[in-house]
């Protein structure tokens, strides 16, 4: 059983499923409208009183876990908790009271969580495994437009224009008429039309609306008997020319439409009209399926050992030439090394595993200090399925490879990164030696001092390896670690 929370820019919503041995059933949805990204000052820093709302919502959301035996939990966050200028200070409350860990995820890892939830929902109904398709989600802060063949991503790209931001700028005080629709439009369409071509519909067959703002849309539409009743231009206008009449968003009365919802619908719709009109789309098909079935998607998958990060790892090392064999080797032998330390948990074993794998990346952009390169790459790259946490631990490891380690001192404090660290250090030494290295001679602890014990001709045999243990006694000793090397 998993569950999936999505900390968006309008509401918090909640998914708790289980996989039934061909798709996941949904058994508890939970949705807040807190509207966080309304509660942004002019200055990009969320106001006290929102912060105490999400607070709130996060701790409501923690209580009703409890009650569900799960197997995985994630978190996730998007635009409002990227943008917002004091999110470091928010994050921290946010964590306790939801009690998980928050994940920021970047506008195409969003994209790709929605398209992973959309395919699997089609690949169980229907059997299109193997269409070209377009997905659109327009959320509450930001709008993201996935190209895909069947569960293959083609494309993604998110841009900044949500509900929230749209429905606040244009039409203040929920004052509605025609030029403030005229300008929304015309606004959405500037921010789309540059990046439209690929998306135009030679390059799929059809396209699907999966967030909650398209879904609301069409309920209007079709119970409302507006258009032809779906989601195509002259639907979408004659909703808009409804809202008009109205005039204000509290005199909003239409079947299908939640009142809590016409303050940001009024916004979406405008972008959803851009996007009809940049990207020539006849019509739209709503889906009831994406970014937090995607995320269960992503967790039961990883539960089975289809971990998509493996394969967002060997392309990037692919793109930037790393050397597999020796990069196997270290990653293979640090991993070694690290369980032999007996860190606390395996919980960093992984990113040991990746950041090894990655270590060499920046010689891509220089030789001279390309540990350092390697470390932005690593952390700055987009990396499917990796959070901005995760990037940043394997990051700290491949700048920690080599040299001092005072750039990584705070790190440190933890015991099992410190050992990661030890584990990945001594492996690319060995390689650099050219030390085939027989573990079950080889012992090595680490807890108030570290201790290397290996046989003593293996050293001999050797010079260079004295060498770089020298300097590495010394690199430890500079953070408080005596390092004890011993032949036996």
């Amino acid at each position: 059983m998993f569950a999936a929370i999505d900390l968006g820019s309008n509401s918090f919503r909640m998914q708790i499923g289980q996989h039934d041995g061909v798709a996941i059933r949904v058994i508890k949805s939970m949705r807040d409208p807190i509207r966080l990204a309304a509660g942004l000052d002019s200055d990009g820093y969320l106001s006290e009183a929102a912060i105490q709302s999400a607070i709130t919502s996060l701790k409501g959301f923690n209580r009703i876990l409890r009650n569900y035996s799960l197997d995985a939990v994630r978190v996730v966050a998007t635009n409002t908790f990227r943008i917002a200028k004091n999110v470091a200070l928010f994050l921290p409350l946010a964590e306790k009271a939801i009690g998980y860990p928050i994940e920021i995820i970047s506008g195409e890892e969003e994209g790709r969580l929605i398209y992973m939830g959309v395919a699997s929902l089609l690949a169980v109904s229907n059997g299109t495994a193997h269409e070209k398709r377009l997905v659109i989600d327009i959320g509450g802060g930001s709008t993201e437009l996935i190209l895909g063949d069947g569960h293959s991503i083609e494309r993604v790209e998110s841009f900044g224009v949500g509900t929230v931001g749209q429905s606040l700028t244009f039409f203040p005080a929920g004052h509605i008429d025609a030029a403030c629709y005229d300008a929304a439009i015309l606004s959405a369409r500037s921010r789309f039309e540059d990046a439209a071509p690929p998306y135009l519909p030679q390059h799929w067959q059809n396209a699907y609306g999966s967030s909650g703002t398209v879904r609301a849309i069409y309920d209007v539409i079709s119970k409302n008997n507006l258009g032809n009743g779906d989601l195509s231009y002259d639907s979408l206008v004659a909703l808009k020319s409804r809202f008009i009449e109205f005039g204000h968003v509290e005199k909003i009365i239409m079947p299908g439409l939640n009142p809590d919802r016409a303050g940001t619908i009024i916004g979406g719709l405008a972008i959803l009209i851009a996007l009809v009109q940049e990207l020539e789309i006849p019509a739209l098909q709503p889906i009831a399926a994406g970014l937090r079935m995607g995320v269960m998607w992503d967790l039961y998958l990883r539960s089975t050992r289809r971990d998509r990060r493996e394969q967002a790892v060997r392309e990037f090392s692919q793109h930037f030439h790393v050397d597999s064999i020796r990069a196997n080797r270290v990653a293979d032998d640090a991993v070694v090394l690290f369980r032999q330390l007996k860190p606390e948990s395996d919980a960093l074993e992984k990113y040991l595993y990746w950041s090894a794998l990655l270590h060499e990346a920046g010689m891509a952009v220089s030789q001279t200090n390309y540990h350092k390169h390697a470390a932005y790459l690593i952390e700055n790259a987009d990396l499917p399925g990796f959070t901005t946490r995760e990037q940043r631990t394997m990051s700290r490891l491949a700048l920690s490879q080599k040299g001092n380690l005072r750039k990584v001192s705070e790190a440190l404090i933890d015991a099992d990164f410190a050992k990661a660290v030890l584990a990945l250090r001594l492996a690319i030494m060995f390689m650099h030696c050219r030390l085939k290295i027989d573990f079950s001679q080889l012992r090595l602890k680490m807890k108030n001092k570290i201790e290397c014990e290996m046989k003593q001709d293996r050293i001999a045999d050797h010079p260079t390896l004295s060498f770089w243990l020298e300097k590495e006694q010394a690199w430890w000793k500079e953070v408080g670690v005596e390092f004890v090397v011993r032949g036996n």
